[in-house]
């Protein structure tokens, strides 16, 4: 069903031609629509809203999505690579596995996304903001988080390889058996994060970093010492 008047369209599966169609007509709200395996390549969605629509295995290669907002949205697998993201916004959106190589990211904002196995190599990312999200097993390697509060970002498994995190304070999440090589972590708050899986050999890592008591003892466990 669509509205024109009211720049809304809702409750129909759109193919590219459909969508272009829609764009050129002004329509900028696309509510529970379905663009699923459609290749949506280099189109222009800037300032778009998409609500509770789904793009699983879509390919949105260099799209231009500045300003554009994605409410409660499924792209499972999507294709974002190139993609300019500059102050796009994600709010509880199922975003696993998505692929955004290379994609400009500047000020884009994620709140409460799934994010499992995503990809984010070599993306523009200054000023990228992440709040409750899940980001288990994504390749975030080289990310830059200096001085941001990181609040309840789950990071278990994540490759998290050069990432600076210093002056960081995390508001619970997880670093749980990520890969942190190279990572910096000096002037960083981890009290309440969990840092299991950590191994005694990255600890060197955590240096200039607060931690509790508790993930303290964890560390000297590895070395067999009881701490009372």
């Amino acid at each position: 069903m669509s509205d024109v008047n009211t720049n809304a369209v809702s409750g129909v599966a759109l193919s590219r031609a459909e969508l272009e169609e829609y764009l050129t007509q002004g329509v900028r709200h696309f509510d529970n629509c379905a663009f699923d395996d459609e290749d949506l390549s280099r189109l222009d969605l800037q300032g778009v809203r998409f609500e509770r629509c789904t793009f699983s295995g879509t390919t949105l290669f260099a799209c231009k999505l500045a300003r554009s907002h994605w409410l409660r949205c499924r792209a499972g697998g999507a294709d974002l690579e190139s993609v300019d993201a500059v102050d796009a916004r994600f709010d509880g959106c199922d975003l696993n596995n998505a692929k955004w190589r290379r994609a400009k990211l500047a000020s884009a904002a994620f709140h409460g996304c799934k994010l499992t196995g995503a990809s984010f190599e070599e993306v523009a990312h200054l000023g990228i903001h992440f709040e409750e999200c899940l980001l288990v097993g994504a390749d975030m390697r080289g990310f830059s988080f200096r001085k941001a509060v990181l609040k309840e970002l789950d990071f278990s498994d994540a490759y998290l390889s050069g990432c600076d995190f210093r002056d960081v304070v995390f508001e619970g999440g997880s670093l749980r058996n990520a890969v942190l090589k190279l990572a910096k972590f000096q002037g960083a708050d981890l009290r309440s994060a969990d840092i299991e899986g950590v191994k005694l050999t990255e600890a060197g890592l955590f240096k200039g970093a607060t931690i509790s008591h508790a993930q303290a003892a964890n560390f000297l466990r590895e070395l067999d010492l009881n701490v009372i």
